[in-house]
């Protein structure tokens, strides 16, 4: 089971990534997100971050919908997120190996092509 203390090292330990002053944690690398905790709006009330769900960014909208049809435990959206490439991730119900897969896997959709080099051995090993 994962939580938000294992985003935080996991997205840390990727190259030229940043983390932006939050309520919860939200990770940038290049000044695009990657993964960042989970505002969850209520009707009528502000919003709540949820530190126990991250929103990653998947790419595309055939990833997402993969990974929300293949997974719906595990990941779920929202209509505030119709056609934007993200989707939101239960941190407990993926253990730190997938999460760091996810992390590593948003990371490198969002760094600039010049900088995808510096992960080292291109596994995400480096990041577990």
């Amino acid at each position: 089971m994962a939580d938000a203390d294992d985003v935080r090292r996991l997205a840390l330990a990727l190259p030229h990534v940043i983390e932006m002053d939050s309520d919860g944690f939200d990770f940038r690398v290049a000044d695009k997100g990657f993964v960042w905790s989970y505002p969850e709006r209520r009707p009528g009330a502000p919003r709540i971050i949820r530190t126990d769900v991250a929103v990653l960014y998947v790419g595309d909208e055939a990833e997402k919908q993969a990974l929300l049809l293949g997974e719906p435990e595990v990941f779920f959206t929202t209509p505030a997120y119709d056609g934007l490439p993200l989707v939101m991730l239960r941190l407990a119900q993926v253990d730190v190996d997938r999460l760091a897969e996810l992390v590593t896997d948003a990371w490198r959709m969002r760094v600039p092509a010049s900088l995808v080099g510096d992960l080292g051995d291109g596994t995400g090993a480096a990041a577990r």
